[in-house]
């Protein structure tokens, strides 16, 4: 028997792929086969030799064999997938909706579109149901899935050791600003407009020697980048960086010179670099949005929708100001992440995949 995971795409430092290759270690490690198959063209070309063409699968499939779909946007793996004639399991990661993209990137808004009609199109193939959130098993329950159950995102237990100096400048360590952080790809769900909102002002009101570190890539959000380097000069805001997608270690060394974690996005359907900043004991502040408060599990500090960006810069410039304060919410977020890490993940995949 084999595990075959289906991904839309792959590049190490994405969620859903970082995910497939910890659910093949796993197997891996109790003696199970797992591959990971993707269209040729949506995997990163470094990352090919981790993947194979999904368009083989049908040809080397095997009756006892179980096909994971991971499913979170339009991909030629929804089309092939409901052909399989094996166990088929749904893992659903969310679509984000297509009205945040619809004038920034038409395109794309399009591409989204099409995903969530392809999700709700699937409601009815044979097949085990799963979600890796509460919220997004919500979603499916409202396009018609009957009972599907959670599997939390995987994230690797390494996360919190190991980095070296940041290599798009001099090591940040030797730069002592305090430094807001958030690590998410540049799309208009996570808004970063607000992000800035909140950095221009802490900057400006609360805290001059401060810096801001935008991680993620931006590829297709040409435009929408335009228009918050606009809100970096409308805040006249020093020590704005945005470092586009970074490789692991240098990741590792964001979270490593962050003071504060800082996500103001209006969507996320698991947001799995909260649970990051938590391993490097980086106090979390963000948005109450979508599946946040899920993941956060009662830990960081939560800011209700309305609350304005002067009241949020100056609560973060409390708890980073308060030693007390501050390590009580680490307190909290360092248990939050144990309770996390103490799931018996196999048992969780053999449950999910019927082995």
């Amino acid at each position: 028997m084999v595990l075959h995971q289906l991904v839309a795409g792959f590049r190490r430092g994405d969620a859903i792929s970082n995910e497939a290759l910890l659910i093949r270690d796993l197997c891996a490690a109790h003696g199970l086969e797992s591959d990971i198959r993707c269209p040729v063209q949506n995997a990163f070309p470094a990352d090919r030799g981790l993947t194979k063409d999904v368009e083989s699968l049908p040809s080397d499939l095997r009756a006892d064999d179980v096909a994971l779909l991971h499913l979170s946007i339009g991909s030629r793996c929804n089309r092939i997938f409901p052909t399989l004639p094996c166990r088929k399991v749904i893992l659903y990661h969310n679509v984000t909706p297509p009205h945040f993209f619809e004038r920034l990137n038409p395109a794309t808004a399009q591409v989204l579109a099409d995903g969530l009609a392809e999700v709700a199109a699937m409601k009815d193939v044979d097949a085990e149901v799963w979600a890796d959130s509460a919220f997004n098993a919500s979603e499916l329950r409202a396009m018609g899935y009957r009972d599907p159950k959670v599997f939390p995102l995987l994230i690797d237990d390494s996360f919190g050791t190991g980095y070296q100096a940041f290599d798009r400048v001099e090591n940040l360590a030797a730069h002592p600003l305090t430094t807001f952080l958030f690590v998410g790809r540049l799309a208009p769900n996570k808004r970063h407009d607000r992000l800035l909102s909140v950095f221009g002002f802490y900057q400006r009101h609360c805290n001059p020697a401060s810096r801001l570190l935008v991680v993620g890539g931006s590829g297709g959000a040409e435009a929408y980048k335009a228009l918050l380097l606009g809100d970096v000069y409308v805040w006249a805001a020093k020590n704005v960086m945005f470092t586009d997608f970074i490789d692991e270690p240098n990741l590792r060394a964001c979270y490593a010179a962050a003071d504060a974690f800082v996500c103001m996005s209006d969507h996320e359907g698991f947001c799995a670099p909260l649970l990051e900043a938590m391993a490097w004991h980086v106090p979390v502040f963000a948005w109450a949005a979508g599946a946040v408060p899920e993941t956060l599990d009662g830990a960081g500090v939560l800011f209700d929708r309305g609350t304005p960006p002067e009241t949020m810069a100056e609560t973060i410039h409390r708890v980073l100001s308060d030693p007390a304060l501050r390590e009580a919410v680490v307190k909290k977020q360092d248990e939050r992440l144990a309770r996390f890490r103490a799931r018996d993940a196999w048992a969780e995949l053999r449950a999910m995949i019927g082995v």
